[in-house]
């Protein structure tokens, strides 16, 4: 059997995902790709359950982002200041 370059690379990655045999492997891939529905009727439907996100009066939900980045911006110059500081007390 003689494989495509990106089958192979798949084929190689799932082997080492699954710490399966290249022939366990390649079997259970045919028959997940030959039996889709076989498959499917197994699995349980999935069901999104919203629930309220209880947030503080004041804060927006749609700026969760930003604050992130601004958290992450905080701490990198926090981290920045402690090494100049580190550098600054060895010379």
């Amino acid at each position: 059997m003689t494989l495509d370059p990106d089958t192979e690379r798949l084929l190689r990655d799932a082997m080492h995902r699954t710490r399966k045999s290249f022939k366990d492997t390649l079997n259970g891939a045919i028959r997940e790709a030959l039996a889709p529905a076989a498959r499917s009727a197994k699995l349980p439907r999935f069901v999104v359950r919203p629930y309220r996100l209880k947030l503080r009066a004041g804060i927006d939900p749609t700026q969760l982002n930003k604050l992130v980045d601004e958290l992450e911006v905080d701490g990198y110059l926090e981290k920045a200041r402690r090494h100049k500081r580190k550098r600054g007390t060895r010379a």
